[in-house]
């Protein structure tokens, strides 16, 4: 399998639609196909702080649920999305207002279109993929954590491997879990917004932000070619992690 995994997209529609292009996918009745079968793979967080969150939900939909032509695991934004279809009391902030304010502007009718469409897509979801010789999750993984799903693998793969303390501007602090991967399988993930794809071992982070205006990437295997393409959104460098 030819696989074509594509970093956190957060609503930005027109750069997922470049990116497909660069990866030489065309459109065919509502999603994009590659003449060579390969098959995308979303690491989650598709919605949120961009301007397109709900065709993008609509066109994942399409692509993963609806035609099969696509895989997904779901991020922390998508969870906290799920939590607010289900009714819970989720705070709309982090970007989840800008899904929000999208899904409100709806006719009732399509709002309920969405909401089934997402909730549907989340629960067929797995936490991580395991696909030949490579393990997509949102944050990543230990290697001790691939084959578990408990509630600690569950924190571990939609946050990362948190210290529970924060930074001077609110943004919790991570373990670097990837310097000490040993595996021999690629962990390809994102949520951690980079300026380049950061690769360490058989690791790569492809959250390139793209919502921070930055760029989209993708990881192809078993190439390992990395694509990349621009941002159209304003950039804002105080968003991206740097590492020592």
């Amino acid at each position: 399998m030819k696989l074509d995994i594509i970093g956190d997209v957060h609503g930005c529609l027109n750069e997922l639609k470049q990116l497909f292009g660069e990866l030489g996918y065309f459109l065919e009745e509502g999603i994009y196909i590659h003449p060579d079968d390969r098959v995308p793979v979303f690491v989650g967080d598709i919605t949120d702080r961009g301007p397109y969150s709900i065709e993008t939900i609509r066109l994942v939909y399409r692509m993963v649920v609806a035609q099969d032509k696509a895989k997904y695991v779901p991020g922390n934004h998508c969870n906290k999305l799920y939590r607010y279809f289900l009714g819970n009391k989720v705070q709309l902030k982090h970007g989840l207002e800008t899904t929000v304010a999208e899904y409100k502007a709806l006719p009732e009718d399509e709002q309920e279109i969405v909401r089934s469409q997402f909730m549907e897509l989340y629960e067929k979801a797995p936490l991580y993929l395991t696909l030949q010789d490579v393990v997509v999750a949102h944050a990543g993984i230990k290697e001790s954590y691939i084959g578990r799903t408990d509630k600690k693998v569950k924190s571990f793969v939609l946050y990362g491997d948190t210290t529970g303390k924060f930074d001077e501007e609110g943004r919790p602090i991570r373990r670097d879990w990837a310097k000490h991967y040993q595996g021999n399988r690629w962990i390809v993930y994102g949520h951690t917004p980079v300026m380049e794809p950061r690769t360490i071992k058989r690791t790569i982070n492809i959250d390139t932000g793209c919502v921070f205006g930055n760029k989209l990437s993708a990881f192809r295997l078993p190439e390992e070619k990395k694509v990349s393409v621009p941002s159209q959104q304003p950039f804002l460098a105080e968003k991206f992690r740097s590492f020592d």
